[in-house]
């Protein structure tokens, strides 16, 4: 196993740092620094800079927009994209539907959707969790009745990340009632725009508006929009979430929270030392690093697995609870920085301190309890590894 960058390596870093440093806006970088939500123009400006070098969906295949990239490539670009701060690339549709249309959808599929989302035209959102059936995928109820050449969709999506900003959703929907709960699901895409669609936000702890719920309500999608076969679902779901709980590893925007604790921590009197100093943060400090970086040699092995033509299995599920641990192990480490300061928090647009990094200390906080739960909850994967790894 070689963990070592190559030279070409090298230089390919040096290329993704200078694109960074001279093409990301700096409005949203310092939106990025300083915690704060970006507006869905802000997102889509972004992803169209990327698209226009070529790097909006690096990990595509050539044939459909990608770049070609090793998977070395593809974690140094991902690492210092987030180290850079930029915004990561909303992943509903470059990260989780496309590799889904290009794997299982027919060409007249993949000739209609696919390059709208490597140009960011389009704007999707997902419909996987419902109420009453989070960590129990298999157990949804939300219903796809054909009826000639249409189905006709009834059912609630919950935890719609996004999607009032969304153009398009993709649904597991109940096809076959009457077959076992995994095998009756089918993948469907639902334009946003059709009767019947509706979206309730559901404003979190923090006060942001970020999920929602999704009503259907005698939706009728047409019979092409469905991906791959009828009852297909369950084996397209899998292969999605397998693909989102690799990638939310974040090591860059991990190795940039860190430096950012540090450089605040630095600043914060305790006494007549800093708070960096005390031993209490320090020891703190010391031991996420530590796990940050055993937690990025696990990724390299895993790449590395990959470039000698083996696929990421239970890794995935171990790199989706670590990474979510330390990224909410982050938010605690920016919350006690910050202090007392945290409590000055007010929603965005109200006093001027909005304008300072720890009025969003607490809110990001209380938004990361999340990502130990969505892709699939920490317990979920824990008894994924213990059955593949362990055998029990």
């Amino acid at each position: 196993m070689d963990l070592e960058f190559s030279r070409e390596e090298l230089a390919f870093r040096e290329e993704v740092r200078a694109f960074v440093s001279e093409k990301l806006p700096a409005d949203i970088r310092e939106k990025m620094d300083l915690g704060q939500p970006l507006t869905k123009e802000e997102h889509v400006r972004w992803q169209k800079i990327l698209a226009e070098k070529g790097w909006s969906v690096p990990s595509w295949p050539v044939e459909y927009g990608g770049t070609g990239w090793t998977p070395t490539q593809l974690y140094i670009y991902d690492d210092e994209m987030g180290s850079a701060g930029a915004p990561p690339v909303i992943a509903f549709g470059a990260k989780m539907v496309g590799p889904v249309i290009y794997t299982f959808g027919n060409d007249e599929q993949k000739k209609r959707y696919l390059p709208d989302i490597v140009n960011s035209n389009v704007w999707w959102c997902q419909g996987y969790s419902e109420p009453g059936s989070g960590s129990d995928l298999a157990s949804l109820t939300t219903r796809a009745v054909r009826d000639g050449d249409h189905y006709v969709v009834n059912g609630i999506k919950a935890w719609t990340t996004l999607g009032q900003h969304a153009d398009w959703i993709f649904c597991l929907v109940r096809t076959d009632p009457n077959a076992k709960k995994q095998q009756g699901i089918s993948f469907l895409l639902i334009d946003m725009k059709t009767p019947g669609v509706s979206v309730h936000p559901v404003i979190t702890m923090e006060g942001d508006h970020e999920v929602n719920e999704t009503h259907f309500e005698d939706v009728r999608v047409p019979v092409e929009n469905l991906i791959g076969k009828e009852n297909q679902g369950w084996t397209i779901a899998k292969y999605l979430l397998t693909h989102e709980r690799t990638n939310v590893a974040n090591i860059g925007n991990l190795k940039r929270g860190l430096r950012r604790v540090k450089r605040e921590a630095a600043k914060v009197k305790v006494g007549d030392s800093v708070l960096i100093e005390t031993p209490a943060f320090a020891r703190k400090l010391a031991d996420i690093e530590i796990q940050i970086t055993a937690l990025e040699f696990t990724v390299l092995r895993v790449l590395s697995k990959v470039q000698r033509g083996g696929a990421p299995g239970a890794e995935s599920s171990l790199l989706k609870v670590r990474g979510t641990e330390l990224q909410q192990a982050m938010t605690e480490l920016l919350l006690e920085a910050a202090g007392y300061e945290a409590f000055a928090y007010v929603p965005e647009g109200g006093q001027s301190v909005n304008a300072k990094w720890t009025a969003r200390a607490a809110a990001n906080y209380f938004n990361y309890r999340k990502v130990t739960i969505y892709g699939g909850s920490s317990e979920v994967q824990k008894n994924i590894m213990a059955k593949a790894v362990l055998g029990l």
